[in-house]
């Protein structure tokens, strides 16, 4: 799978390219991740990308020519890569749709900055908006970091043997508890169950514990 990023700042993504579970997804050659400094698509001598709002109003606009110039190269590479932009005013990120996105072969995500880009790149170059969260953060930059790693995770063979299938929210429920040695610290002990080496009873424990988790934390997810 591929990721193309316009962003302002490439650097951030070294983070993720150079560490855990994606980097050996890209030494796999499972995944590939491209950024592109949208600088570099400036048509000025100073590289400028954004201007005055329109109407006033405080920051500025990231510009139409600069944004519509990189999705252009990219799509000369991947015509069929789709285009999401990490705004707060889109679909929020689930789980299942990070599992949608895992079927795509190519995507591009643009990172947003100051008070966002011009509407018409939204009208008329984006596929899809999506935000992580219900709350602002300063660039597009740690929420395209976030959906490449959930979407990251559902690709086949990056996990190696680990199991998304198991994952909170897989199944609609959060996770189950986990223990691992020793057996007892300070008086906590580890289920019976678990130490038991009867996987029938193992299995019923860790989804009646799901479902428990699920309704102690979180009854939103129950009641859907």
């Amino acid at each position: 799978m591929r990721f193309d990023v316009i962003t302002l700042f490439p650097a951030m993504f070294s983070a993720i390219k150079d560490e855990g579970v994606i980097a050996r997804g890209i030494k796999k050659s499972l995944l590939s991740i491209h950024t592109w400094q949208l600088r570099d698509f400036s048509d000025n001598k100073h590289r400028n990308i954004d201007d005055k709002s329109y109407g006033g109003g405080a920051g500025m606009v990231m510009q139409v020519e600069p944004i519509r110039r990189c999705i252009t190269e990219i799509k000369q590479k991947k015509p069929n890569s789709k285009v999401i932009y990490l705004s707060p005013q889109g679909s929020k990120l689930t789980h299942q749709l990070a599992a949608e996105i895992s079927q795509l072969d190519s995507i591009t995500l643009l990172c947003g900055r100051y008070e966002g880009v011009d509407e018409r790149i939204i009208e008329q170059d984006v596929d899809m908006e999506i935000s992580i969260g219900d709350y602002v953060i300063s660039g597009g930059e740690l929420a395209a970091m976030v959906l490449i790693d959930s979407v990251c995770r559902q690709v086949p063979g990056v996990l190696g043997n680990q199991d998304s299938l198991n994952d909170s929210f897989a199944d609609g429920l959060l996770d189950y508890p986990h223990y691992t040695r020793p057996e007892e610290i300070d008086g906590q002990k580890v289920p019976e169950v678990l130490l038991s080496g009867h996987q029938a009873k193992i299995d019923a424990w860790r989804k009646d514990q799901a479902l428990k988790n699920t309704q102690l934390k979180r009854q939103d997810l129950i009641s859907k």
